[in-house]
Formats: structure tokens, C-alpha cells, sequence
């Protein structure tokens, strides 16, 4: 039975088993992300902790995804996604078991955060240049893309409010040990993905000069250099919300788990709004508009969160911040991979992992700002600059349509 054209990528065996891993084991890591954040702040109180946290979990992978990008172009970046997910659910068996048997401090849980951004570094590109493979039709490629994202959004959306009940019946360590188990679903998926194997880019080069090659083709491509140099503006400033949540749902809104739950369940509604609407188009053209729409509605929406007035207020504000994120992350995730040769898709898409990983130092700056000036004005100076990237990028005109 041939599938609806929104769902048209499931028609690719490979894709399909791979999204059904997906679909369990991203639900598992999203409650893992809202029981660490509640759980850093219930142990320290201080959102500099917060922000100290999502630093530690994503720092490696701004500073190692390009060198894993020189390397996953020489290797089968298949097998590198089967070992990676074994190590997170090591790392997240871990976790479960400190927290469950008392040991848990905040020093342990900003060491098991970095482990984590240490598996990331390779794993992120490494299931970037997956991305094309799985398709297996180039008219496929940006409903994956889509997909993935949606299916991303989706378990945002159950995740932390799932998370945000358990924590508050049983404490967040159930939430680490449903994550180690979800690990399963997608480890039985990926050994039934079959690829042809990779052609092999033979290198004699230093691995610096193929960095430095790598690098040179983006800059000197106008369309990726023009959105690799807006991802990471929103890497930094575009997911204060997500990071911050904590203090405002007990801060600001004076609530609990639950609420926390709400706020980033907020968040994934939007994101998935933004995403089926993204299942709707049929062609890469036009997406330059869509990237900086996305970064105009989400820094809109981080102002909206700093002066909001009550939680009600701030739940669609929520929302409009993950519709923006994931307008400006799947379109130029898309325009990328259209874009991009084959035997650099490795390290163009490392840069692009590299620029969303700009995060954690958002991460850090922001709760740094938050500690010392308090969680609002943190965030509506991260939606200011959010809304000047969205002006800035508007004014460089269309990108040129990708080659077909």
C-alpha cells in the first residue's frame, strides 16, 4: 500500500525501519533531557547549574563534530550509528543507576552530561550523512528530513510531559532507566537497515587537509556558507526557552514537574505544527524564505516568554519558539543536503552539527545571564537577536534552487 504523499518517505524499507526505532527511543531521550534539567535545579537551585548542564552535553560536539565528519567520510557511517547508540544507552544505564541508588551529585551528572556530548559528536553527523542514504530517492529527501524532525517534535511533545508525571510520582530516575530500555527499539531497527556499502572516498591526505578542504567547499559555496553561518546564530540564541524552562516553571510560574512538563510539551507542539506543515511542500525552492520566517517567529516567541504575565501566556509563546527552531533547523538541514556533493556530505553536514551545537555555549550564557539578571531578560536578549538574524537573512535574497 503505497503511503500518503506527507509520509511519502515510508516507502523506503530501510527509512521505514529506522523511523519506527526512532519514534520509541526519541521519547526515551526526551525524558531524560527533562528529568536531568529538573534535577540539576533540585540539587543545586541555581540556573547557572541549569545552563552548566546543557553546556557540558553538547560542548564536545562543537568542538569535535568536524574532525568526525573527516572520519565518518572514510567509514560506513551506518556501523558508526549502531556504536554510538549502544554507548548512549551505557551512558544512560548509568545514569539511571546513581540516581536511583542515592549517588547522584551535581558533579556526576555535568560528567555524564559531557559523556554524553562526547557520543554526540559522533553520532549527530554521522546520522546526517545517514540521511541521504536512507532515502534512496532524491525526491524522498526533504520529506526524511521532515520526518525526522517531526518524529523529533512528537516525542518533545510526549517526552517531558510524560517525564514531568513520573518525576513527580516516582523521581526522575525511572525516566533514565525507561530511556536505557527505549535504546532497544532503535538498536533492533538498525540491524535491520541494509545499505549498499559505501564507495569509499580513498584518501592519502592528512586528516587537517581534509578538514581544511571541507571547510574551503562550504565557504566558498555561496548557498552553504550563507546557511552555515545562520545556524549557529540560532544554535546560540534560539533555545533559550528549553534550557530555562526549569526556572520558569518554578520561579516565575511557582509550579512543579508538571508544570515543567507543560512548558516543553508547549514546545513540541509547535514544533510539530512547523514540521506537517513542512510535509506539505513538494520542493526545496523557497526554503531560504522558510529559514528566516522560522527565526522571526521563534525570536518573536522568546520575547513573548520573557513578558509573559502568567503561564497561560506563556504556553503559546512556547510553542511559537519550537515552530521556529524547527523551521530554520529542517529547512537548512534540507537546502544542505540538496546541496552538497556526496564525497563531502560527512564534513559539510559535521559543520552543520557543529553550528547547532552552538547551544551549549547559549546553554552557558544563558543561564550565566539568568543567575545574574534574572531568567526574562535572558531570554528576550536571545529573542532580539534572533529577530535581527531573521532580518539579516531575509535581506540576502533566494538561494539558488539546487541542482537536480
Amino acid at each position: 500500500m503505497k503511503p500518503p504523499h506527507f509520509l511519502r518517505a515510508l516507502s523506503s524499507p530501510n527509512y521505514r525501519r529506522y523511523f519506527a526505532g526512532q519514534c520509541v527511543s526519541l521519547m526515551g531521550n526526551w525524558m531524560t533531557t527533562t528529568a536531568a534539567l529538573w534535577l540539576v535545579y533540585q540539587l543545586s537551585g541555581d540556573p547557572w547549574h541549569v545552563g552548566l548542564v546543557g553546556f557540558a552535553s553538547q560542548i564536545p560536539v562543537l568542538v569535535l563534530a568536524p574532525f568526525a565528519g573527516v572520519w565518518i567520510d572514510r567509514q560506513d557511517a551506518l556501523r558508526i550509528v549502531r556504536l554510538t547508540q549502544v554507548l548512549a544507552m551505557l551512558q544512560s544505564a548509568a545514569l539511571a543507576g546513581l540516581t536511583l541508588t542515592g549517588h547522584m551529585t551535581v558533579a556526576r551528572l555535568i560528567t555524564l552530561s559531557f559523556a554524553q556530548g562526547l557520543i554526540n559528536a559522533l553520532d549527530w553527523p554521522a546520522r546526517q550523512t545517514l540521511t541521504y542514504p536512507l532515502a534512496g530517492d532524491r525526491a524522498l529527501l526533504e520529506n526524511v528530513i521532515v520526518l525526522n524532525s517531526i518524529t523529533f517534535n512528537l516525542a518533545r511533545l510526549i517526552g517531558p510531559a510524560v517525564a514531568g508525571f513520573v518525576i513527580a510520582a516516582v523521581g526522575p530516575g525511572w525516566c533514565f532507566a525507561v530511556d536505557t530500555v527505549s535504546y532497544v527499539a532503535v538498536l533492533v531497527a538498525l540491524a535491520g537497515v541494509r545499505l549498499p556499502p559505501p564507495a569509499g572516498r580513498t584518501s592519502e591526505a592528512h586528516p587537517l587537509a581534509d578538514l581544511r578542504e571541507g571547510v574551503r567547499y562550504a565557504w566558498h559555496h555561496p548557498a552553504l556558507r550563507r546557511v552555515l553561518l545562520m545556524v549557529p546564530v540560532i544554535g546560540l540564541a534560539g533555545f533559550a526557552h528549553s534550557i530555562l524552562a526549569p526556572v520558569f516553571a518554578e520561579t516565575i510560574f511557582h509550579g512543579d514537574a508538571r508544570t515543567l512538563g507543560f512548558l516543553m510539551s508547549a514546545t513540541g507542539i509547535g514544533a510539530l505544527v512547523a514540521g506537517l506543515s513542512l510535509t506539505l511542500r513538494t520542493s526545496p525552492t523557497g526554503l531560504e524564505r522558510i529559514v528566516a520566517l522560522g527565526a522571526a517567529i521563534g525570536g518573536a516567541g522568546l520575547v513573548g516568554i520573557a513578558v509573559a504575565p502568567s503561564f497561560a501566556f506563556a504556553l503559546p509563546c512556547f510553542a511559537a519558539a519550537g515552530a521556529g527552531g524547527v523551521l530554520v533547523m529542517a529547512s537548512s538541514n534540507t537546502l544542505l543536503q540538496a546541496t552538497v556533493d556526496h564525497d563531502k556530505r560527512g564534513r559539510v553536514m559535521s559543520l552543520f552539527s557543529m553550528g547547532q551545537s552552538l547551544f551549549p555555549l547559549g546553554c552557558l550564557l544563558t543561564g550565566a545571564a539568568a543567575s545574574a539578571f534574572g531568567a526574562p531578560l535572558a531570554v528576550a536578549v536571545c529573542g532580539a537577536v534572533c529577530l535581527v538574524a531573521a532580518a539579516v537573512f531575509a535581506r540576502g535574497g533566494v538561494v539558488p534552487r539546487p541542482p537536480a
